[in-house]
């Protein structure tokens, strides 16, 4: 198989086309430019994407990872050439399921290619399932170490034998693993050690059985010989108690006589209290008693405060009703009435006259007219100069002039009468303003205005003392009121708690007297009650006498106490208790283990069961070393075939310091330098060899491995970078020998493989 075309909208492809060669193809594009994302591209067309693939931490989800930059839906084509003819694949979304539609035409004709499915597509162009294609003609970034394959093994089983690519040796060793496993995995998990740990049980049960009769049997002789001993007890100390019970019923009938007296004298104490109130009430009116002496005082004291705070607000209100200026009046008609002479004597006090305006005003309209008479005092003068200037042509002066001559002998003389007649009204309104002041303050007997307002003040102060004092006499007889009501209130209570056991009290002393009698009878009652109570304690401590016995005593006196008698009597039957609980407990558990017959046939059972089961472990045991020497014999046979051609192509990357290669059964890969014994492994060689190492496996593996009949492409994504440039240069020589045969892809992100490829046979692309 060869590929012809690819275009992709894939990551950060967004409908790109890559045409590669027949042979070698070199694509040298930089970092981030899409090497690895054709890569991925090429795998997702052949094999699609992994199933069970899933985003989890530190790693994303193939679909999702290519999901395409652009926002456009993910699709692509690969032209390809298969059994001589060219076939288009395309794969593309389905609804919101990506790479879900695909497609397989003949590129000429556009019909299907039979066979071809989405998930049959990779293996039946390939002729290999990605696993195997993955681990070797498949060389991602940093990825050309191998990893153990079920499915390369089954390849490598088949080319050693006779091409059967059905099981694996891996496989088969892991079921019979499995299988020994599962009977024995060790000395705790597995049939076997099931079956044996249900034999231990099956004989521990046995044994314990024997045990519990035993011990069971030991119990019941015990239990039947502490029974015959309470007995013995028993008997004893009834003889006793007949002994006592003349005694105790002596005590009982002088117990019942005490309890007798002690509850007539109870009753009669009831009796006399059956009128009374409780003690809390009687202690109560007691208290209100003694508060009913405390209101008698504080009311005989307000009594006596009453007539004076009433005679000195009546003095307060006398003094202002007789105040000269104000008496009679209200403090706010007061306040408007002082208010107004106060401020119409400061008008009066500091407001100039009109006539003053007036005054001063004739005043100034006077000032020119006299200014005129005394520049120009002569009329005829005056006239005179005035026809001169008209003669001149002076028309503003003359002007001036002849104003001047009409203020001195018009305006003056009236100028002057108004400013006698303004002084003269002046005069009289200055008069009149003294005397309507004076008026105003000796209403008040003041000064100034400001007196005023003291006056006003004075009085306000006699008003609010007086109806201080009227208010301080109106809380005193509030105050004697509310004595009175609550010294009567309380008085009638106090009589009508005690009227129906003392009707006759008539005073507070025979009321307070009533209540010390009441509360006498009231501890004469409980003193009753307690001797009552302690009467009735002891005639019911004591023991009721049992019937008088019948018939002769058989039993002759016990020796020894009774008191010790009894603590041997508890001491036996405690023992009995333990022994008689320890037999029930050891019959019951021997009922709980079954019967003895069917544990024997479980044992046989699980004998026989144990037997098979060690019998198929030691026969699965004697299979995988078959299977071992069978798989030995088998990479005998393909082993050296690998191992010579990865020892060539090592050699051929290597300039021939490396001329032999080996894989282990873990496909773990070694080298041997040249003129070396020992083979050394991948992991102590340096990281250029090492690449080197499995890429000359790889490149093995695809030409033992997979199917040549269409020679299957190889692509090696920047496989070249630990390389230097020798190494390089001979790993270029030994892929063109490889394109000989089949299509390799060469991605890198240098531009030194291109000029080391000059002169060869190659394709050379550029992203």
């Amino acid at each position: 198989m060869k590929i012809k075309e690819m275009t992709a909208t894939f990551g950060n492809l967004h409908k790109a086309t890559l045409r590669p060669g027949s042979g070698f193809t070199l694509l040298s594009a930089p970092n981030e430019s899409g090497k690895s994302t054709w890569a991925a591209f090429l795998r997702a067309m052949l094999y699609g994407f992994p199933a069970r693939d899933r985003n989890k931490e530190g790693y994303i989800a193939e679909k999702n990872r290519y999901q395409p930059w652009s926002g456009a839906p993910m699709e692509g084509t690969l032209t390809l050439t298969w059994q001589g003819r060219d076939i288009t694949l395309y794969r593309g979304p389905k609804g919101s399921t990506p790479w879900g539609t695909f497609t397989a035409v003949y590129t000429a004709t556009g019909e299907a290619v039979p066979g071809l499915t989405a998930e049959t597509c990779g293996e039946t162009l390939l002729g290999v399932s990605r696993e195997v294609f993955e681990r070797t003609a498949f060389v991602g970034q940093g990825e050309a170490a191998l990893s153990p394959s079920g499915d390369l093994e089954q390849r490598v089983a088949a080319l050693a034998t006779s091409g059967e690519e059905e099981v694996s040796f891996s496989r088969v060793e892991r079921r019979l693993k499995d299988w020994l496993n599962r009977r024995k995995a060790n000395a705790r998990y597995g049939l076997i050690p099931e079956l044996e740990g249900e034999l231990a049980q099956a004989e521990e049960a046995i044994a314990r059985q024997g045990t519990l009769l035993r011990r069971s049997q030991e119990a019941l002789l015990e239990k039947e010989a502490l029974e015959g001993k309470k007995a013995e007890l028993e008997e004893q100390l009834r003889s006793h108690a007949a002994a006592n019970a003349a005694r105790q019923t002596e005590r009982r009938k002088q117990a019942q006589e005490d309890y007798d007296a002690a509850q007539a004298e109870l009753d009669a104490a009831q009796q006399a209290v059956q009128a009374l109130p409780d003690a809390e009430t009687l202690r109560s009116a007691q208290g209100d008693l003694k508060y009913l002496n405390t209101l008698t005082a504080n009311l005989r004291q307000a009594d006596q405060e009453a007539p004076q705070a009433l005679a000195l607000a009546r003095q307060a209100e006398e003094a202002a009703d007789t105040d000269p200026y104000f008496g009679g009046k209200i403090p706010p008609q007061v306040a408007v009435l002082v208010q107004q002479d106060h401020s119409e004597a400061q008008r009066l006090e500091k407001k100039p006259s009109p006539a003053l305006w007036l005054f001063l005003g004739a005043l100034i309209g006077a000032v020119p007219g006299i200014i005129t008479f005394l520049l120009h005092p002569d009329p005829l003068v005056h006239w005179m100069v005035t026809m001169e200037l008209w003669g001149k042509g002076e028309l503003s002066t003359v002007c001036v002039v002849g104003f001047g001559m009409f203020l001195k002998w018009l305006i003056l003389p009236g100028a002057l009468m108004g400013l006698i007649l303004a002084g003269i009204i002046f005069l009289l309104r200055r008069h009149s303003r003294k005397k309507a002041l004076a008026a105003l303050l000796d209403k008040y007997d003041v000064q100034n205005p400001d007196d005023i307002l003291t006056r006003a003040a004075d009085y306000n102060r006699k008003v609010e003392a007086a109806q201080e004092l009227r208010r301080k006499y109106e809380a005193v007889e509030t105050e004697r009121d509310k004595l009175a009501a609550q010294k009567e209130e309380l008085t009638n209570q106090l009589f009508d708690l005690i009227r129906p056991f003392a009707p006759d009290a008539a005073s507070l002393f025979t009321v307070s007297a009533a209540l010390t009698r009441a509360l006498q009878q009231e501890e004469r009652f409980k003193l009753a009650q307690a001797r009552a109570e302690a009467a009735r304690k002891l005639l019911t401590a004591l023991p009721t006498p049992e019937p008088a016995h019948v018939g002769p005593i058989t039993l002759t006196a016990p020796q020894g106490d009774p008191t010790t008698l009894a603590a041997q009597l508890s001491a036996v039957s405690g023992e009995l208790d333990r022994a008689a609980a320890e037999w029930a407990r050891l019959e019951g558990e021997l009922h709980s283990l079954g019967d003895p017959a069917g544990w024997e046939a479980q044992r046989g059972a699980l004998l026989e069961e144990l037997e098979k089961r060690r019998g198929e472990y030691d026969a699965i045991a004697a299979a995988m070393d078959v299977l071992k020497e069978a798989d030995s014999l088998l990479r005998e046979r393909f082993s050296p075939a690998v191992n010579e051609r990865a020892g060539h192509y090592l050699s051929l990357l290597t300039g021939g310091r490396y001329d032999k290669a080996a894989l282990t059964r873990q496909f773990q890969a070694l080298a041997q330098e040249r003129g070396e014994a020992v083979p050394r492994q991948d992991l102590s060689l340096s990281g250029g060899t090492a690449q080197q190492l499995y890429l000359a496996v790889r490149l093995a593996m695809c030409e033992l491995a997979l199917p040549q009949s269409e020679p299957c492409p190889i692509l090696l994504d920047d496989v070249l970078d630990p390389f230097d440039d020798e190494r390089a240069r001979l790993a270029l020589d030994c892929l063109l020998e490889v394109a000989q045969t089949r299509q390799v892809l060469l991605f890198t992100c240098h531009s030194r493989e291109k000029a080391m490829l000059e002169g060869s046979t190659y394709t050379a692309l550029e992203a």
